[in-house]
């Protein structure tokens, strides 16, 4: 679970990093919630708990972790492409991007659950 989440964080780095070089490129900065967001959730949020389950894997082999990875990686492309829509003027996708956000939101309460419910201080040693 930890390498599988390190790799995808990679490919949400990838698109993030193609969307800040875009907008400077461009000059238009209306996609500035999506890059930031791709970053945080994809890219660090991700990275981190790929880094977590890796080190704790009794956390990793869970069913919270098995959702996390699947609630975060359905909401978020959801949540991202709602938002271009939105930002460039299609309220009809605000639906879409409160459900992708609702789906992050349940997978990151999925990991804390996860890490509460198996991360200890014994679990290193």
């Amino acid at each position: 679970m930890g390498v599988k989440l390190i790799k995808i964080s990679v490919v949400y780095f990838v698109i993030g990093v193609c969307i800040g070089l875009g907008m400077s490129m461009t000059h238009s900065f209306v996609l500035t919630p999506v890059h930031a967001h791709i970053n945080l959730l994809g890219w660090t949020a991700l990275t981190l708990a790929g880094i977590i389950y890796h080190l704790f894997p009794q956390a990793a082999a869970t069913k919270w972790a098995k959702l996390h990875f699947w609630l975060h990686n359905i909401g978020l492309p959801l949540m991202m492409v709602g938002v271009i829509f939105v930002v460039y003027g299609y309220e009809a996708f605000v639906l879409a991007t409160a459900i992708g956000g609702v789906l992050v939101t349940l997978g990151v309460i999925s990991f804390a659950i996860a890490v509460l419910q198996n991360v200890r201080v014994s679990s290193l040693t």
